[in-house]
């Protein structure tokens, strides 16, 4: 594999550290900025409007860019959007600083599936992409633990600070290593982009997608002031506790591949919705117990972003059908599907604790987890009686 492609699973790595690291600060930023923990909880669901938007809206408007001088852009935009948190005098201009991150991620991840693939022969491509997504998942295992032990170490601002000279990294790495005659393909026109916005069978994916990850992040959003204030636990043992959430995760991921291989997208996402909506219904019971907490943590990470592949596999197929020549598009609404559910159970998350508690925000994600469930049966259904082959092994 080219050295280039390790540059962008350097770039990867660091995106997904700042995603995701603000988790495990939201207490230490609400107390720094004298922000309630709702106010803290929405740096999460601002990031992800921002890559929601960045995903398929200034994908398209950058469609005809050069591939390297755009990664390069996206790349110089992460880091002067996490220098700017880093150095933000306030929760508003914190608020700035997340948005214009997420919205380099958001076009990041919807071309750099393109440029990994450029870089390699047709029959790497696949392992190519694995590669450059390793990156976000080492981000969960390594990057967020550490990221928030450091940031009740030194101060939140450090954490920013480190994850900016990461990407400095990837972009320096990136700068001398992609090549500068990558292959393009034809951007969709405005029409048969319009038609993937309208397509009812697509839009029911993109439910399935925004329920299954807003059940999620209603709680997850918050579960260092859960293992804090309901588990017990002090600040330190946060950093460990997200590092075992990783470490599942990155198990669950790779679980999650294999059973969409083995019995299709459709039944693959139904035994996972099935599993996060007993495990979130279940929390609400063990958070109040120390290892109780750790245990359900633990099988929730296995579970919580095990949708994925099912869920980009599903959409693929489903474009392929309907929309066959704006595939890449659908994929990218789907990326911002993804970060408008953890916008909005973020969002819901901080509303059940301001209203109710800390605790109630497990069950509500469960049942919203369960209405994942119940779009993506009806979903199935709909492809049996038009003789989709979705649950057909990858």
């Amino acid at each position: 594999m080219p050295l280039a492609l390790f540059a962008l699973t350097l770039s990867a790595f660091a995106i997904g550290t700042t995603e995701f690291v603000i988790v495990g600060l939201v207490p230490t930023i609400a107390n720094d900025l004298q922000v309630s923990l709702p106010s803290a909880g929405l740096l999460v669901s601002l990031y992800a409007f921002g890559v929601a938007i960045g995903a398929p809206v200034l994908t398209a408007l950058t469609g005809r860019w050069n591939r390297k001088y755009l990664l390069l852009s996206l790349m110089a935009l992460f880091v002067l959007g996490n220098l700017l948190a880093w150095q933000a005098p306030s929760y508003e201009s914190l608020i700035i600083a997340r948005v214009l991150t997420g919205l380099a991620h958001g076009v990041f991840f919807s071309i750099g599936s393109t440029i990994a693939t450029s870089l390699v022969s047709k029959e790497k491509e696949a392992s190519a992409i694995a590669i450059m997504f390793t990156g976000l998942t080492v981000a969960l295992v390594t990057g967020v633990p550490l990221g928030t032990w450091i940031g009740q170490h030194f101060g939140w601002r450090a954490t920013f600070l480190v994850v900016s000279s990461l990407g400095l990294i990837a972009l320096i790495g990136s700068a001398l290593l992609v090549p500068k005659n990558l292959k393009q393909s034809r951007p969709a026109r405005l029409k048969e982009q319009a038609q993937v916005v309208v397509q009812p069978r697509l839009l029911l994916v993109y439910l399935m997608t925004i329920l299954g990850y807003g059940g999620t992040f209603t709680a997850f959003t918050y579960l260092a002031p859960i293992l804090q204030s309901e588990s017990g636990f002090s600040a330190n043992a946060i950093g460990l506790i997200m590092l075992v959430y990783g470490v599942s995760v990155a198990v669950g991921n790779i679980y999650g591949g294999k059973l969409a291989d083995k019995k299709g997208p459709i039944n693959a996402l139904t035994i996972i919705f099935s599993a996060l909506t007993l495990i979130l219904l279940a929390l609400t019971f063990t958070m109040t117990s120390k290892i109780g907490a750790v245990f359900t943590v633990l099988v929730w990470g296995a579970f919580a972003f095990g949708n994925v592949p099912g869920l980009q596999v599903y959409v693929v197929k489903l474009a392929e059908k309907f929309t066959p020549n704006a595939v890449d598009v659908a994929s990218g609404l789907n990326i911002a599907a993804f970060n408008i559910g953890i916008a909005l159970g973020s969002i819901l998350g901080g509303v059940i604790v301001e209203q109710l508690t800390l605790q109630d925000t497990a069950w509500i994600g469960a049942l919203i987890s369960a209405s994942a469930l119940l779009v993506t049966r009806y979903s199935g259904r709909l492809d049996q009686r038009s003789n989709i082959n979705t649950n057909l092994r990858t």
